[in-house]
């Protein structure tokens, strides 16, 4: 399913297009001196808004990002091996929204992709096991977590043994989010599965975080262990930074990216806009007012090659490891991803000898990805979004901007409808409250 322009005219190559000096020096003169939009972030907010306003009315912008590449956080690559990789960590396209799953059609190819994942979890004796994450019934029977009643072998089963699990808040209502665990997995599951995974991720374990982090904890009764249930779940043929490239380049007399360029740093030379689209952490646009940064976490990961036995290094595309320990050695990262698995990848990798990983961690350092979900940062970001509802001539837009987690599409779902009230009362402003903003990464 799907279109790709760039590869209908031509284009054989799997990795990203090179992309000319005017694009890549950081040198905004060469860029249009007047225009209608400045979009500060060439990720899926900026990227979709620069797409509908140009195509949709004709209107002009200029895209600036302070990499060296287009795609935020999507961006991937073909590495020195010719595997297919993500540079900021694994990204699986899925959604229930038709409207975004026939939106990103237009931007390229896709291939049908249910993603599984894999934990590292000790049975009751202690063995580390391979078992689905999000739980199922074969994850409470691998770890014999049930052995005493003969194991689940129904979706009654699991949610009697769910029931027998989960402890009532002592007041009533989850104060916090070990509390919230507790009520939906119970202490076997939350203690295997979520309590040292919550504390790698956030660094802080689950008592410390809002309730509304671990609510979500997926309970499955079923078998089914795809980690994703939304009807449209799919890869793009030849990588994320096609989409983004089927998405700008197409329109280059009304739409012109430059890479390089630091909005803070270049402030006082970028060229003159009506509207300016922000897409970067809320709290760095109001740094000169004197309140404290908001919260967020980042990643960082450590790639090794390997020529194992069958190729492949391990079992599935992600495998994590929610325990402190495994087989006796510390273990401090949160997962591995190796890019091999991925059907997406150019032709004859899959035969290859060798295999590329990447090891994860969280930590506080390095550009933001996460915000940080509890009280006091929420009330910060409300005097941030305050501001922001003051501030003229600009409008806030993305995952940073609006410091949620949004998942793909709902970034995408929110550009979209930014869009259409644009069109509808002249002004771009958000239509969906994705709910809290949050979606707990297991």
């Amino acid at each position: 399913a799907g279109a790709d322009a760039i590869a209908a005219a031509g284009e054989a190559s799997e990795a990203p297009l090179r992309l000319g000096g005017d694009v890549t020096s950081g040198d905004l003169a060469t860029a249009p001196q007047d225009v209608d939009l400045l979009i500060v972030g060439a990720g899926l907010s900026g990227a979709v808004l620069a797409e509908r306003c140009s195509k949709e009315l004709g209107m002009t912008s200029v895209v600036i990002d302070k990499r060296d590449h287009i795609g935020g956080n999507c961006y991937d690559y073909v590495d020195a091996h010719g595997i297919r990789a993500s540079k900021y960590g694994a990204h699986l396209f899925h959604t229930k929204f038709e409207r975004v799953w026939e939106y990103v059609q237009r931007f390229s190819e896709w291939i049908p992709f249910d993603h599984r994942v894999k934990g590292m979890v000790a049975d009751v004796d202690g063995e580390k096991k391979l078992v689905p994450i999000p739980p199922t019934q074969e994850t409470v029977n691998t770890l014999r977590l049930d052995a005493g009643e003969g194991g689940v072998h129904s979706e009654e089963a699991m949610q009697a043994w769910y029931d027998r699990q989960r402890v009532v808040p002592p007041g009533g209502e989850p104060a916090n989010g070990e509390e919230a665990a507790l009520s939906r997995v119970g202490p076997l599951l939350y203690e295997r599965v979520f309590k040292h995974y919550t504390k790698k991720q956030w660094d802080k374990y689950p008592a410390e975080l809002d309730a509304s982090v671990l609510m979500r904890l997926p309970c499955r009764t079923s078998t089914d262990d795809r980690y994703f249930s939304d009807e449209w779940q799919a890869l793009p043929k030849r990588g994320y930074t096609r989409i983004f490239e089927n998405m700008l380049y197409p329109h280059q007399d009304k739409i012109h990216v430059r890479l390089g360029v630091d909005f803070f740093a270049m402030r006082d030379k970028l060229p003159k806009h009506d509207l300016l689209v922000f897409t970067g952490p809320i709290d760095r646009y109001f740094a000169g007012k004197g309140l404290p940064k908001l919260e967020y976490r980042s990643l960082k990961f450590e790639c090794e090659y390997h020529e194992p036995e069958g190729g492949y290094y391990q079992e599935a595309l992600q495998v994590n490891y929610p325990e402190m320990k495994c087989k006796g050695e510390d273990v401090t990262y949160t997962r591995i991803t190796e890019y091999k698995h991925k059907p997406n990848q150019p032709a004859g990798v899959h035969s290859k000898p060798g295999t590329v990983i990447y090891k994860e961690w969280s930590c506080d350092d390095g550009d933001p990805y996460y915000p940080v979900p509890n009280p006091a940062n929420r009330e910060l970001y409300e005097k941030y979004k305050a501001m922001a509802d003051e501030e003229k001539g600009v409008c806030f837009v993305g995952r940073l901007a609006s410091y949620k987690y949004f998942n793909m599409d709902q970034a995408i779902l929110n550009a979209l409808e930014m869009f259409d009230n644009l069109k509808e009362t002249g002004k771009l402003a958000p239509k969906t409250a994705f709910v809290n903003g949050i979606e707990p990464k297991y």
